[in-house]
């Protein structure tokens, strides 16, 4: 996602009740899926709990994107190391911008 007009929020509420901000990251398709990054707008940087957040885009009943948990262990570590890859090539891409 481009920077250029600052970053982009969401509020999602879990299965609790709770909402959470979350600052978009990046977005990604991969194996006909599509899927997002975001950090916990809410919480600071040394946070135990601070970290990426992955989630799966998936179209509900009425045909509106919801977002659910990746709860196969591989999926997750196969879309993580995807998006590792994504963002890593994305700053390397900046730095070369800045030279």
């Amino acid at each position: 996602m481009s920077s250029e007009f600052g970053s982009d929020f969401i509020t999602i509420v879990d299965d609790d009740g709770q909402e959470f901000e979350l600052e978009v990251i990046e977005s990604m398709d991969y194996n006909g899926k599509t899927y997002m990054s975001f950090l916990p707008a809410n919480l600071p940087e040394d946070d135990p709990d601070y970290g990426f957040i992955l989630l799966r885009v998936v179209e509900d009943e009425n045909g509106d994107e919801v977002f659910e948990s990746i709860d196969d262990e591989d999926e997750l570590q196969d879309v993580y190391e995807r998006f590792m890859v994504l963002l890593y090539d994305d700053e390397e891409e900046d730095a070369g911008a800045d030279e």
